[in-house]
């Protein structure tokens, strides 16, 4: 592949990889070229690998002289990316390239989210893989798929041919910070019943867009705005002005996805269309008043779009919606009594779709309390049952608890203090991180996520900071070299 943008960048050969990467579309569930690609790059270099059923690719290399005989260390990270784009991009991730380019420090990808979560992983592994003159132990380099949505790789694993106990996860995004501990997530789909009846009027297309949105673990507690909130609110402002029907009702990408649009066809009287259109600008301000600058690119906007009939939602069916999106958690709901500013559970609602007799939305609710994750099960599925909805449990994974006999934690620590004369921030992140299911399934494991800084990932604002990435790449080396 021909090198272009990130060639002149520091750590060469981890930008180099990455930039390869970069080139091939690996969103969550269309992994294979991805996979495969991983299996070229340990067959060009003699390495030893495996690729199992789902496409997870293991590849070890041995320890480099003095190391022969260590302890293999687990380097692990996952293949997959949350594709999100900006709402006039045309790129198609089935099959486009990203479009990388490099702006005051940081990489980005043009108009979508980059994937340095957690492409930046697999990068540096491959140059650990592919270097003669880095001290290192054997390495047992684990690179799953599917990871953003439920985990399948991590779940679908056979651990039992790794002989390394220490794993170190670069899937973290602050620079310093080693985190020891996450929360376990329960993925969570709810359809709601509609009947469509023919309806006359005026049809007005109501939108919801320009929010900031991103990871709803690692950025739920800015208090970012939800797109789907948003519309709930609008649409109930309507309602108070002026009787109408939802048509469908439609946004967001992915359930751990912060929604950054929702958009909302209705069918109002024709007099009336102008009052929508009024609510739609009097909410703006609302929303701008709220948010105090923290969402500059927030756009309501509502648009006439046509007279005729139309098979629109019956008046029950459209309050039911409305009042669910009013109605339905969203948020921090809890903090952590230990540890000082960690989000101990949440929930977010990431997609809205409108079917043919339902609107399917999509959740993902996270805590580091196993009692409080499953009481947030229980009150969606019972606020489900009071409208006549059903919830289906997608997918769950257990939280990773902190431990303070952790060895690798200790070398990682006293490396940090070594190189920059402080220590690092110790710390458990809200977001949901691979570890948990791998110490189910191998219970001896000693893990520690890093990585460098990275900001709005999730989003089509994502950006890797440059460099951080070359200062995390020399600990990494220097971690290492200590694991003789």
């Amino acid at each position: 592949m021909i090198m272009a943008v990130l060639e002149n960048l520091e750590p060469k050969k981890v930008f180099q990889f990455f930039e390869e990467l970069c080139q091939i579309p690996h969103g969550t569930f269309d992994i294979d070229r991805m996979s495969d690609y991983c299996v070229e790059f340990a067959k060009k270099r003699n390495l030893k690998y495996i690729q199992d059923e789902v496409k997870n690719v293991l590849i070890f290399k041995p320890g480099t002289e003095g190391y022969e005989n260590s302890e293999p260390v687990i380097i692990q990270g996952h293949m997959d990316m949350v594709c999100e784009k900006t709402p006039d991009s045309d790129h198609d991730f089935k099959k486009d390239p990203l479009d990388l380019y490099v702006e005051d420090g940081y990489i980005k990808a043009r108009n979508t989210t980059l994937g340095a979560d957690d492409g930046i992983a697999l990068a540096m592994a491959m140059a650990l893989l592919d270097s003669d003159d880095i001290p290192h132990p054997p390495i047992e380099a684990v690179f799953t798929v599917d990871e953003e949505t439920g985990m399948g790789g991590a779940n679908g694993i056979d651990l039992s041919v790794l002989k390394g106990r220490k794993l170190i996860n670069i899937d973290s995004a602050t620079e310093g910070v080693l985190t020891t501990g996450c929360a376990g997530g329960i993925r969570m789909t709810t359809e709601i019943p509609v009947t469509r009846e023919e309806k006359s009027g005026t049809a007005v297309k109501l939108m919801i867009k320009g929010l900031r949105g991103g990871h709803s673990g690692e950025e739920i507690h800015e208090q970012r705005g939800n797109a789907h909130k948003l519309m709930g609110r609008l649409l109930r402002r309507i309602s108070e002005e002026t009787a109408f029907n939802l048509v469908d009702i439609q946004g967001g990408a992915k359930e751990n996805v912060i929604a950054m649009e929702n958009t909302a066809n209705i069918i109002t009287a024709g007099a009336d269309a102008d009052k929508a259109v009024a609510i739609a600008a009097e909410m703006k301000a609302v929303f701008d008043n709220e948010f105090m600058g923290d969402e500059p690119g927030l756009a309501v906007t509502a648009e006439v779009t046509g007279e005729g009939s139309y098979q629109a939602f019956d008046q029950a069916s459209t309050q039911r919606v409305v009042a669910y999106l009013i109605v339905n958690p969203y948020g921090v709901q809890g903090v952590s009594r230990k540890l000082e500013n960690l989000t101990e559970s949440s929930l977010n609602i990431g997609v809205v779709e409108t079917k043919e007799d339902t609107v399917e939305t999509a959740y993902l609710m996270r805590s580091s309390v196993e009692s409080l994750k499953q009481y947030m099960r229980i009150q969606l599925e019972e606020f489900a049952k009071l409208i006549g909805a059903k919830a289906t449990v997608d997918s769950e994974y257990p939280a990773w608890q902190y431990n303070p006999d952790s060895e690798l934690r200790k070398i990682m620590e006293s490396t940090y203090q070594e190189m920059y004369g402080k220590d690092p921030v110790v710390f458990a992140i809200h977001a949901g991180l691979e570890c948990g299911l791998f110490l189910g399934k191998k219970p001896d494991l000693d893990c520690v996520s890093m990585g460098p800084n990275m900001f709005d990932i999730h989003s089509f604002n994502e950006r890797l900071d440059i460099a951080s990435t070359e200062r995390v790449w020399n600990y990494l080396k220097a971690v290492l070299a200590a694991l003789k």
